[in-house]
């Protein structure tokens, strides 16, 4: 019996190969991501496919500041994605706020609203680190049994 199990999370690890990703981006937040998607990059080439639907998602990627009223719109989204489910956070404003830290409508800590998994750093970050976010992401999914 525990050899049947061993051979079928074998099977699963191997079959695992792109994860699908859901973008949450606010204000210039999507202007991070764009350097990924395009023709030098290619996101699709190193197996993350951007779906127009969080029910399919697996990972959701959130850039830009966040207010109090987007955040509720994120958390509907997290909680539409199937387990098991990651949050990736983009740039400086998910971690401090950006440059609207002081403003009384900015969410200053993206953690104390939704499970953060990894915060990539930078304003915008760059796309070695998006995707090095990613490998280790499929690094985990290869680790577990």
């Amino acid at each position: 019996m525990g050899k049947k199990k061993s051979k079928e999370a074998k099977m699963m690890k191997k079959l695992i190969k792109a994860i699908w990703v859901f973008n949450w981006f606010n204000s210039c937040g999507f202007a991070e991501l764009v350097p990924v998607v395009g023709s030098r990059w290619d996101m699709e080439r190193f197996g993350m496919i951007v779906v127009g639907n969080p029910r399919h998602a697996d990972v959701l990627f959130i850039a830009g500041y966040q207010t109090f009223k987007s955040i509720r719109r994120a958390q509907r989204i997290y909680a539409q994605m199937p387990e098991p489910k990651v949050v990736i956070a983009l740039g400086s404003c998910t971690m401090t706020g950006g440059m609207y830290w002081d403003s009384y409508n900015t969410i200053k800590r993206l953690e104390d609203y939704l499970p953060v998994a990894m915060y990539i750093p930078g304003c915008p970050p760059r796309p070695e680190a998006v995707f090095e976010a990613c490998a280790k992401i499929f690094k985990h999914v290869e680790e577990m049994e």
